[in-house]
Formats: C-alpha cells, structure tokens, sequence
C-alpha cells in the first residue's frame, strides 16, 4: 500500500553506524496529520484523500477552508495536500496519521521546496561583500 504524510525539515545532523563511520542524516517532523476530506470515485471521480498538517491561528483560514476544518471535525491546519490512492476505505474523517505507519527499512520517497531567492544580487544571495 501506498503512504504518504506531511512533514517539515528541521535540520541536519550526524549518527555513527556500527562500524564507527559517520552518516549525514536529515532530521524531519513527520506528522502528526489529520483526514480532512475524503474522494470517492462515485462523487468525485477518482479517489483521494485530503491531508492536512502543521499549526496556524483560526484567523489566518479562509472561511471555506474553515468549513473544510469543522465538517471534520480538526482544528485548522496550515498545509494541505490530496494524495490519490486506489483503496480510501482504511481512511476516515478526522483520522490522526502519524510516522509510525513507517517501518524500519521502507524506502521512503521526500519531496521537497526550496526557499529560492529569485533575482536577488550576489551580496545578499552568497553573502559576498563590497570593497571599504
């Protein structure tokens, strides 16, 4: 089966393996992540689910997302993204998804977003300097 789960890159850090070699790891917040909506083939026309994630005021959510929020029952939540799978019935509303769904060994797929920082110039982009 398929798994997916939002989360946010907190740093990088180092382990050693049983060898004594070190190993550069990423350290992520994985979850938790709640159901906020679920598609159906019948309704929708295919068959997803959407997740949300992360922490935001109630003032900062538009109204129809604040709708989306109490129809499942979730406080509001800051990213929200559908993930398709062929079978939603192991899915309900409100549903806390967490990383222990992972097991030791699974070959996990990150996506990831950038900051970017567009067209800015090479002083503040790569923190050269100017002359005195």
């Amino acid at each position: 089966m398929k798994k997916a789960l939002l989360g946010k890159k907190l740093g990088m850090t180092q382990i050693f393996d049983e060898n004594g070699k070190v190993v550069p790891v990423t350290v992520i917040e994985a979850g938790p992540c709640y159901v906020t909506q679920i598609k159906t083939k019948e309704i929708d026309g295919y068959n997803s689910v959407q997740v949300a994630y992360g922490e935001i005021k109630a003032k900062n959510v538009n109204k129809c997302q604040t709708g989306a929020f109490k129809k499942a029952g979730v406080e509001p939540k800051r990213v929200m993204k559908e993930f398709k799978y062929n079978d939603i019935t192991k899915f309900a509303l409100g549903q806390v998804i967490k990383a222990d769904m992972f097991a030791e060994g699974d070959v996990v797929d990150v996506t990831g977003t950038s900051k970017g920082h567009g067209f800015t110039g090479v002083i503040k982009r790569w923190n050269q300097r100017r002359l005195k």
